[in-house]
């Protein structure tokens, strides 16, 4: 039996060359498996063999797309694969986007099939989950257990070019494709039953699950700068050296607010970011250039605006779940809201 070549790819992290500190690396690539391909290659059939596996540093892909993206293809092209697994990805926002636009890439230009992992909140599963498979997984690496073995599944079925039944049975997120099919009942008979069973409270899957679009009309712009009252909210984690409210780097559970009353120029002595997703040299350097608060002041200073409100609301985007950034968003909007606040910057990384 033939051998079924594989090429993993991987970030900075799990291809063990570093954290954030390494994550401007270009791509490069070396034989076998690392890191999670170990395990990787224990849930694959013995015919299926983890021959390269590729590395690139988050920030480094995100920031040159179309050359990273070139350089790895070609870089999986020198193994001759018949397959590629990228990640898994989780929850973390620039891995996910580099795991599905090396997979779109490869699947493009070498005509192979690809699947990839990720957590349906990550952002590029939402970008690329009509493009490619990929396998639903839990927000963190601490799912990693779970995460491999479904993941090695469906590559295999993949690679031996099985016919894959829904996402719900596969185990992959929605791709946006319907399929005719033949029922035992009718339309009519299931509908009946799903309401009977909705009735009662029991548990039921509709056949046509609607899509959720999260759309906010934006608010009448503010007629007058001059006069407004303006408040200043960040995801890019600045807070006060020492982190007191010890918001976490990832997956946030909390958010802070603190007091810059007198405050003109955030220092480097004085304010720090908690955000583990981006190398925060430059935002502990200065947290003015992620929460521009010398900037407002002097705007203040030239009657450009009103006023700038003396609290500022602060927390960290990197995993953090949409379900409990919309929750902090009420309860920050709600406190502006009773403030008089005119309007919001809310500054990201």
């Amino acid at each position: 039996m033939a051998e079924i070549r594989v090429v993993h790819y991987l970030n900075q992290f799990f291809g063990q060359i570093g954290g954030e500190e390494k994550a401007d690396i270009t791509p490069f690539s070396q034989e076998g498996p690392v890191g999670p391909g170990t395990a990787l290659q224990k849930e694959l059939a013995s015919d299926i063999k983890i021959v390269g596996t590729v590395i690139c540093g988050d920030t480094y892909f995100n920031e040159n797309i179309e050359a990273a993206a070139d350089k790895i293809t070609s870089l999986v092209a020198g193994f001759k694969p018949d397959l590629l697994i990228a990640g898994p990805a989780f929850n973390a926002g620039r891995y996910g986007m580099a795991c599905g636009a090396v997979c779109k890439a490869v699947q493009e230009k070498l005509n192979i099939p690809v699947v990839t992992g990720m957590y349906e909140e990550n952002p590029g599963a939402d970008m690329y989950k009509k493009d490619v498979y990929i396998v639903k997984t839990g927000n963190s690496a601490a799912q990693m257990r779970k995460a491999i073995p479904a993941l090695a599944k469906l590559a295999m079925r993949l690679v031996r070019g099985e016919a894959l039944g829904s996402s719900a049975e596969e185990g992959y997120l929605a791709r946006g494709v319907r399929k005719n099919v033949f029922h035992k009942q009718r339309g009519s008979a299931r509908a009946v039953a799903m309401l009977l069973q909705k009735i009662k409270g029991e548990t039921f899957a509709t056949e046509y699950p609607m899509p959720v679009f999260d759309r906010v009309s934006p608010r009448p712009a503010i007629k007058d700068l001059s006069k407004a009252k303006l408040a200043l909210v960040t995801s890019g984690g600045i807070v006060p050296k020492g982190n007191p409210d010890r918001i976490e780097s990832s997956s946030a559970s909390k958010f802070g607010r603190y007091d810059i009353t007198g405050v003109n120029d955030l220092t480097k002595e004085t304010y720090e970011t908690a955000h583990g997703g981006y190398d925060p040299v430059y935002a502990n350097e200065d947290a003015d250039r992620v929460l521009p608060v010398d900037v407002l002041r002097q705007l203040e200073k030239e009657k450009a605006i009103g006023s700038l409100h003396n609290i500022y609301y602060a927390t960290v985007g990197n995993g953090t779940s949409i379900a409990n950034a919309k929750k902090y968003a009420h309860a920050i909007g709600e406190e502006l809201k009773q403030e008089k606040v005119d309007g919001i910057i809310l500054t990201s990384t």
